[in-house]
């Protein structure tokens, strides 16, 4: 398959806002990312966007492997099963 044509489609995305944010000028952020399933042509990756240690955000996003040549999801090749694993969590 050529280059560019294996994508990444958002399928769903699920998100909680917990608590009011505060902007606070030159303040950083802390989120933090990490996959919670990999199945056989998808992924779900889960987000969290932190505020003084605490959750204010939470994301759940299914991810789909997509081939746009034949405009159709994919199965994982080991390698990606591999890469997606190496960051599952609960």
């Amino acid at each position: 398959m050529a280059s560019g044509e294996r994508e990444l489609i958002l399928a769903r995305l699920e998100v909680d806002y917990l608590r009011q944010l505060y902007y606070r000028v030159g303040e950083r952020l802390c989120v933090r990312s990490w996959v919670t399933r990999v199945g056989t042509k998808s992924f779900t990756m889960r987000q969290e966007l932190l505020q003084d240690d605490e959750v204010a955000i939470r994301l759940d996003a299914v991810i789909v492997l997509f081939d746009i040549a034949t405009d159709a999801s994919r199965a994982m090749t080991g390698e990606e099963r591999a890469y997606w694993s190496s960051w599952l969590a609960e």
